[in-house]
């Protein structure tokens, strides 16, 4: 147990320091906004109060602020240890039981997301297994446009649409309130959609490779049931998804926030964002604690079930390479996403997205306004456009940067895995709030707060596959004839690891591109009137109903993007490795099997693979 948790005692010394620095960073929040706490306080408790002087000494003098911030985390820490988290500064209740409460609702909800998402992923993957399990895997066409549409639409988006037409048009489901079971249905799909899309087209990322090994060809010769072949296929890639699926559990526990707004679920997540907002730092370290221990013990789990999945084969080294190399990926699809973005995109910039039109407030899409007009009459078709400039290149320079710092870190589990773990219970609500805090507001305070977190489940997921690769037979061979740790990490653990760590990545671009804009909204990056495509759909969606174009347009824009970014993964493959010339004036060797042989012939190129061509004319 404590091996898993991070290797003994440094693990566990850094794991404290980590989350000492949160919560300590949680209570420096008033002072690092450079707001009076008592007058944050006193709005959240009665807006309409005057904020006379002597009313701000008192609660002051109520809540010793005074004393400074270390003498409030001093106390707050004294009665946590005796199992007291002290009284809300905004409600004057007791803090512990509600947060207990608050954690119970969105365990529930979580419940029920994963039960959705586990849905999700078992119908992206269907294809694939069907024809995995009776070895005509050769035969499948890489897709994925409709889980990448899916995987691309905002969780308030689907919330809104699902709130408004099946809870209150057709009335098939309550839309508002946490009263029962029923109640659960509509915010489990809404969080369980995109999460089961984005978990599915991972698993679907590794079964080819399970579909691969001698176990699958051998099952398929002595006639066992297709059933059991798929299903020790996705017992074989279930190790490489928990760490991320770890971080979904918490994602969805903490970060749900959007969605328990729209549909007035008591939850964790919108608990900790109106104390943040309120600067109640009881209620928000608390809170920020509970995650943080969630994310601990789910990281935790998911280690020793990924261990207790594997088996002895990862301690003797005795794995099969799940990432091999793959046929070229079809570039139809991507040219023509690509060319439909850069169409809309260049259609639209001629236009001016801040013009006003009173007179064609809400007008339906026509050829004046192709995608129809907003509340205010400005054309949509510009401000998607003029956004696109905005909120695409900052989401790819935030996913460049997640990516590289995934890579990186991910080959360090031991300094990496307590940081995932603490980053990843860190709503990304509460790290823009901290980040702004820290380094003031401006228009790259989004972008640094969203890279923050952004890059912590490419890290599990490095860390993840690399500690499967690591346990492969051919990296034993090749460290057994002598090969350095640079020569593997080079040329046999990143080449194997890179690209599905690549095509997650891909993956993950709308919802930066999202995160980027959603902090923006709240005020913490670009503001109104900004065509930013986040701001796009909060702006227009109390007026999804009157005028749907105004949120389709934006949404249908951001799911291209989602099918974009999927289908060009699809060409991130690992590249092809040849071997050193035979002599001086030799020509080139041909393409290589994976395993290096001992050459006789030349005693010094030891870890020089041997490719077929050549043993033949041996």
């Amino acid at each position: 147990m404590r091996s898993l948790a991070g290797g003994g005692a440094p693990a566990l010394l850094w794991r404290t320091v980590l989350v000492a620095a949160l919560v300590c960073g949680v209570g420096l929040l008033p002072w690092l906004s450079r707001t009076d706490p008592a007058l944050t306080v006193l709005r959240a408790r009665s807006a309409d109060r005057d904020p006379d002087p002597e009313t701000l000494r008192a609660i002051r003098d109520d809540l010793g602020l005074d004393d400074g911030p270390l003498a409030l985390l001093g106390r707050w820490l004294g009665g946590l240890l005796h199992g007291d988290a002290g009284t809300s500064w905004v409600s004057g209740g007791q803090v512990l039981p509600g947060v207990v409460q608050a954690l119970g609702a969105s365990l529930l909800l979580m419940a029920g997301a994963l039960v959705v998402a586990a849905g999700t992923v078992a119908a992206v993957c269907a294809r694939t297994l069907r024809l995995g399990a009776r070895g005509r895997l050769g035969a499948r066409r890489p897709g994925g446009t409709a889980t990448a549409v899916l995987a691309a639409l905002p969780e308030f988006l689907v919330a809104a649409v699902l709130a408004s037409v099946i809870g209150v048009q057709l009335g098939w489901l309550p839309a508002l309130g946490w009263y029962g079971p029923q109640w659960m249905v509509l915010p489990s799909l809404a969080l369980g959609l995109p999460a089961g899309a984005v978990l599915g087209r991972m698993l679907d990322d590794l079964l080819p490779g399970a579909f691969g090994e001698p176990w699958a060809t051998a099952a398929a010769a002595r006639g066992v049931p297709s059933r059991s072949v798929a299903r020790q296929a996705v017992r074989r890639c279930l190790p490489g998804l928990l760490p991320n699926l770890a971080l979904f559990v918490v994602g969805l526990t903490g970060g749900s926030v959007a969605v328990e707004q729209i549909f007035d679920i008591p939850g964790l997540g919108r608990l900790t964002l109106q104390a943040a907002l309120a600067q109640d730092l009881p209620v928000l370290q608390t809170g920020t604690l509970a995650l943080v221990l969630l994310a601990a013990t789910a990281g935790l789990l998911a280690r020793l079930a990924a261990r207790s999945l594997i088996g002895p084969a990862l301690r003797d080294g005795a794995l099969q390479s799940l990432h091999r190399p793959r046929p070229p990926a079809p570039r139809a699809l991507p040219l023509l996403h690509g060319g439909l973005m850069a169409a809309v995109i260049g259609f639209g910039l001629p236009r001016d997205p801040l013009a006003l039109d009173t007179l064609a407030r809400l007008h339906a899409p026509s050829f004046e306004h192709p995608f129809g007009t907003d509340a205010l009459g400005r054309d949509v078709l510009a401000r998607i456009s003029h956004g696109a400039l905005t909120t695409l290149g900052t989401a790819l320079a935030v996913s460049a940067a997640a990516l590289v710092a995934g890579l990186l870190l991910g080959l360090l589990p031991r300094v990496s895995g307590p940081l995932v773990d603490t980053l990843s219970a860190v709503p990304p609500v509460l790290a823009g709030l901290l980040v702004t805090g820290a380094l003031g507001s401006g228009p790259w305070t989004p972008a640094f707060a969203v890279a923050v977190v952004a890059w912590c489940p490419l890290a599990a997921h490095t860390s993840s596959l690399l500690r499967q690769e690591r346990a492969t037979t051919h990296l034993t061979a090749t460290r057994a004839l002598g090969a350095g740790r640079w020569y593997l990490l080079r040329h046999e653990l990143l080449p194997a690891v890179a690209p599905p760590v690549a095509r997650h990545a891909l993956l993950r671009l709308p919802g930066i591109a999202l995160g980027l804009a959603a902090l923006g909204f709240l005020g913490l990056g670009a503001q109104p009137p900004s065509p930013d495509w986040g701001l796009l759909l909060a702006e227009n969606q109390p007026y999804a109903e009157r005028a749907p174009w105004a949120v389709l347009f934006p949404a249908a824009v951001l799911a291209l993007l989602g099918a974009l970014a999927v289908t060009a993964a699809g060409g991130v493959r690992l590249p092809r490795r040849r071997p050193r010339p035979a002599g001086p004036a030799g020509p080139p060797a041909d393409p290589v099997v994976p395993a290096p042989r001992l050459r006789p012939d030349h005693p010094d190129s030891l870890l020089t693979p041997v490719s077929a061509s050549q043993t033949e004319e041996r």
